[in-house]
């Protein structure tokens, strides 16, 4: 005789697990069919993740409230990491996120040059060279061109340091060019993977059209001491990485010789970086100690403190190269100043990349008040486009963008300003005698 109470039972844990089987399926699904260009009216307007920023933001009515509602138009995304010192000083890190879940891809511009510095620095570690040594780069293939002399070094010469410099002074693109042509496309992304910047993509010069295949192959390049001895030859060398295509698409249209095409442009033959990777890459400059030891680059403590140094320097305090007032103090340091041209004041100094294409703000920073001993690390992006037409140059940096990222960084320094810290910085480690 069967037992009818059991095998309601059973009949119920059935239509239970398969209750529970068909809305994992539904769910897992809906996400692997979501498509690349998703319209964020399909994104949800908030997450529990955002409830800090969110609150920080509403305690400045009227300031923030277009970019709360339409934060995934503009594709506005934000880390901001604490610093807590312990009694040793060692720092305790406590990061704060927005609109992360929702997060679609963004166009890095130069804010990735941070990762070319620290690449071409290990390079230049691992085959024994030094980075005042002159560097001549060939021309070998269409499109590339070469480089004898730079006429902004102090003797003529080109070299991988002078280089990093005009890179983190003024986010120089001929600059991030010879470095990406001295590294190549394989040994830049290779390494970035093995130490776990997964999100990371460099596969494009900057400032100049090229394309797939011309960005593949790079150029010829030598290095000579002083007695002009050739010390180390390398040829022209041709990727061989695999770009998937249709990955990341931004807008709803775009030009293209000037005709327009009525389809989200493809960005996946261009360089990439989430957010989070790059906030990642400068804390390992600022706190390398806060880097696991595989994901560190493998470069020496006098490398680290040249980075610091000229991501810090103003381009007024610089000698070779030298730069004009057009090059102010804030000049690509958006986070805190905005657009603003005037003079910063001393008391601050900002460790930096940013970058600013298609309509796209993006930066990293290392902020510091020495005189109130504050710091804190900030990085985030927004999309100044709001027609979405990429390459119409119609976009909305100097209106919306800037005074954004100027806005955040006073909202962040003034939340430093009245927290209670246990122990306060030494900052000693950073003060550095700039070229004048």
């Amino acid at each position: 005789m069967i037992n009818m109470n059991l095998g309601k039972k059973k009949w119920g844990i059935i239509t239970f697990a398969v209750f529970v089987m068909v809305l994992v399926f539904d769910t897992a699904t809906s996400q692997v069919k979501a498509p690349a260009s998703i319209s964020s009216s399909n994104l949800r307007s908030t997450d529990k993740e955002d409830e800090w920023f969110e609150s920080l933001f509403k305690s400045y009515p009227g300031k923030f409230d277009s970019l709360l509602a339409n934060r995934q138009k503009y594709n506005l995304q934000i880390i901001y990491t604490q610093i807590n010192r312990g009694a040793n000083g060692f720092p305790l890190f406590q990061d704060h996120f927005f609109n992360r879940k929702n997060a679609r891809y963004f166009y890095p511009a130069s804010s990735i040059n941070i990762a070319v510095a620290l690449l071409a620095l290990q390079k230049l570690k691992e085959k024994g060279l030094s980075m005042d040594l002159t560097m001549i780069t060939e021309a070998g293939y269409p499109g590339q061109t070469a480089q004898y002399n730079d006429p902004n070094s102090i003797d003529g010469r080109p070299t991988v340091a002078q280089y990093i410099k005009q890179l983190l002074l003024v986010n120089d693109n001929n600059a991030f060019n010879r470095l990406y042509e001295f590294l190549g496309q394989d040994y830049i992304n290779s390494e970035l993977t093995a130490k776990g910047y997964k999100s990371a993509r460099i596969v494009n010069r900057l400032g100049i059209s090229l394309n797939e295949e011309e960005n593949r192959h790079t150029n010829p390049v030598s290095f000579f001491d002083d007695a002009k001895k050739l010390v180390y030859f390398q040829p022209a060398q041709v990727s061989s990485l695999v770009i998937n295509k249709g990955i990341d698409l931004v807008g709803k249209s775009y030009y293209k010789d000037s005709v327009l095409i009525n389809n989200p442009m493809d960005f996946s033959d261009k360089n990439r970086i989430s957010l989070e990777d790059l906030q990642k890459l400068m804390i390992g400059i600022v706190f390398p100690e806060k880097v696991k030891v595989a994901e560190q680059f493998k470069i020496g403590t006098e490398d680290r403190k040249f980075l610091l140094k000229y991501m810090s320097q103003l381009p007024r305090e610089s000698v070779f190269p030298s730069y004009d007032s057009s090059f102010y103090d804030a000049y690509r340091k958006f986070i805190f100043f905005g657009g603003e041209k005037g003079s910063i004041p001393q008391q601050f100094r900002v460790f930096n990349q940013s970058g600013i294409a298609f309509g796209q703000l993006t930066e990293v920073a290392y902020f510091v008040d020495k005189e109130k001993r504050i710091e804190f690390i900030v990085a985030a992006t927004i999309n100044c486009n709001s027609n979405e037409i990429i390459n119409d140059n119609w976009y909305e940096c100097s209106k919306v963008g800037l005074p954004f990222m100027k806005d955040l960084g006073n909202i962040l320094y003034d939340l430093e300003l009245k927290r209670k810290r246990n122990y306060l910085p030494d900052l000693s480690g950073i003060f550095f005698t700039y070229d004048k």
